[in-house]
């Protein structure tokens, strides 16, 4: 098989190296979880409603994306443990709201670059 030219010269040497030194293997498979996590259209659409409306119980978010309880209450979980929802109890109701300023921020760039690339054409 031929080897690119990259496989065997490195324009910077230098660069590559501290580039490639950098990179925290857990970190890279911690975010990949995440943004798998987000990956999935109904969490998305979960997501984007907590993001909008805030704090929601399980029971609302359910309607608002058009799945079962169990489903979203699933999903839900999902989300609070990669730490992209926190929830709190209420007796026996769940209110879920996005972790914080951080995800919140996240989804919203999301959301505007997807507006970009598409207004690009």
């Amino acid at each position: 098989m031929a080897k690119d030219s990259c496989d065997i010269y490195c324009f910077n040497e230098e660069k590559v190296n501290s580039i490639k030194s950098s990179i925290d293997i857990d970190e890279i498979q911690r975010v990949t979880k995440m943004l798998k996590a987000l990956a999935d259209e109904t969490r998305m659409k979960i997501v984007f409603a907590l993001y909008r409306g805030g704090e929601l119980c399980v029971c609302d978010a359910a309607n608002i994306v058009g799945a079962t309880v169990a489903t979203t209450s699933h999903h839900l979980r999902l989300l609070h443990n990669m730490g992209i929802a926190k929830y709190r109890k209420e007796g026996k109701l769940a209110f879920y709201s996005l972790d914080d300023e951080h995800i919140e921020q996240l989804i919203e760039l999301i959301f505007v670059h997807q507006k970009e690339v598409m207004a690009r054409g």
